[in-house]
């Protein structure tokens, strides 16, 4: 198996972003392109196989690839975003991943982001939020159930998306900011709490073993040193102005040998 990272350039049109719970801030492009290649970087030196898909100038968000899909191990499930403006997205990245995947394609009246969908072994835990709406949660369900996925809706406060509030971070241990989201919502999980004092810490993004995590909390990266994990930090903080994180800036996913297959 090899693992494939699916990224976009950063938009130069990004500081027209979607912003739901944070004031617009002035975005410098070139740090934020930096930034983003060093991302990029990151990924490739944990043994992804990076497939870079060009900028779209004229769609602020689309650096953002993690909501335009899910990618399971049977299918790559296309995404109807809940910001119509960014539901011009996905075209690409379907083409991008038909490549690997057979597609599903979700239809109106659904809504959902691939930033609300936690994946725990074969549960997807889905957050309930401002982007994803009960019919996307069923949708999701009328399409992973039959591949022996299980399907739970999570109400999510506070924050834009699921992965804002928790993560899976490698085995049954999931990232919790428990202002956020209710910790007793991932079953038998065993529950890491951010520190307090850094709210938007919870979005960590585990490839194999290490742990890519924001530079910018150092509080809650010290709690996961502390479990023993290889904690790989990151400058992503022009990008979070555009409300993203680790996760929202890839589709992280394994094929089979060295080419595409499910």
């Amino acid at each position: 198996m090899s693992r494939m990272a699916v990224t976009r350039a950063v938009s130069r049109s990004i500081a027209r972003c979607e912003l739901t719970h944070l004031a617009r801030q002035p975005i410098d492009l070139a740090r934020a392109r930096a930034q983003h290649e060093a991302y990029e970087e990151a990924l490739a030196g944990l043994g992804c196989t990076l497939l870079r898909l060009p900028e779209e100038a004229d769609l602020p968000d689309s650096v953002f690839v993690e909501d335009a899909a899910i990618v399971l191990d049977e299918v790559a499930v296309v995404t109807r975003p809940g910001a119509p403006s960014r539901r011009p997205e996905t075209a690409s990245v379907a083409d991008a991943l038909s490549a690997f995947r057979p597609l599903a394609v979700m239809a109106a009246p659904a809504t959902l982001d691939g930033g609300d969908v936690v994946r725990m072994g074969r549960t997807l835990y889905v957050g309930l939020s401002s982007r994803t709406s009960e019919a996307g949660i069923a949708a999701l369900r009328g399409i992973a159930a039959p591949f022996g996925y299980a399907v739970h809706g999570v109400p999510v406060t506070g924050c834009l998306h699921l992965k804002s509030a928790a993560t899976a971070i490698g085995g049954d241990t999931v990232l919790v900011n428990p202002d956020w989201v209710d910790r007793g919502a991932f079953g038998a999980a065993t529950v890491v709490e951010i520190d307090p004092a850094e709210p938007f810490a919870a979005n960590a993004l585990p490839i194999g073993g290490p742990v890519l995590f924001p530079a910018a909390f150092p509080r809650t990266r010290d709690r996961l040193a502390a479990r023993g994990l290889d904690v790989v930090p990151l400058d992503i903080s022009e990008l979070a102005k555009a409300e993203g994180a680790l996760t929202c800036c890839s589709l992280v996913f394994e094929v089979s040998g060295s080419g595409p297959g499910p």
